[in-house]
């Protein structure tokens, strides 16, 4: 939706009005224990954003995932005027992660003690199957993990978003990890075009840019 367009309460989209900006910032769980979630959470390296107590009566926790704009938050208390969540505790499912190496991600975790899943894939015709996707394409690779309570998160590996799934002209990249590989996706593609124009490409450095900031954006890659 373009920045002139907003959609009414059919649906449809009414020209001339400007949209609003709106970010996930926080998804709220319920747990049983906080200092057990807390220590669970910043155990998978998830920076602790606040821990913030007032009395015997609220107590509000919150972690980001490396490399997330959106947090989470738990607590005590957090009905009492704020309306957050009367939700039991480990009820919370469908929590995804998206990650840009699924292998490197479950091993990350496992390493940390977390009881993860192994990875998988969805067969064509319905129903898990072991391994990653074999073509390793972009979403359909996964891994499940839940916290101690029974919160249940999903890794997702994305390596390149769909078409419309990313904010025009957004090119990031949450480590360096993540940039290499796209640098090396651009390389391979980038030899491909060498070998049809017969020429070294003395302007690479303009096509490996021009190919990373159309993946990501779901564009059309250049040739």
């Amino acid at each position: 939706m373009s920045n002139t367009q907003v959609r009414d309460a059919t649906g449809i989209s009414k020209a001339g009005a400007p949209s609003v900006e709106m970010k996930i910032e926080v998804v709220v769980l319920s747990v049983a224990d906080i200092d057990r979630a807390k220590r669970f959470y910043e155990n998978l390296g998830w920076r602790l954003d606040a821990d913030f107590a007032r009395g015997g009566e609220f107590r509000i926790v919150q972690l980001t995932p490396p490399g997330s704009p959106c947090s989470i938050q738990f607590g005590k208390g957090l009905t009492s005027g704020r309306g957050l969540t009367s939700a039991p505790p480990g009820s919370i499912a469908g929590l995804y992660l998206v990650v840009s190496d699924i292998m490197a991600a479950r091993t990350a975790l496992a390493g940390r003690g977390v009881d993860v899943s192994e990875v998988f894939h969805q067969a064509e015709g319905g129903g898990r199957v072991n391994g990653p996707d074999p073509a390793r394409r972009s979403y359909a690779s996964f891994a499940s993990f839940s916290d101690p309570d029974g919160n249940r998160w999903l890794l997702q590996e994305v390596t390149v978003r769909l078409p419309g799934r990313v904010e025009a002209g957004d090119t990031t990249f949450t480590s360096s990890t993540e940039l290499a590989r796209a640098l090396r996706r651009a390389e391979t593609a980038h030899g491909e075009h060498e070998k049809r124009t017969g020429q070294r490409d003395a302007a690479w450095a303009d096509w490996y840019a021009e190919y990373i900031v159309a993946e990501q954006g779901g564009k059309p890659l250049p040739t």
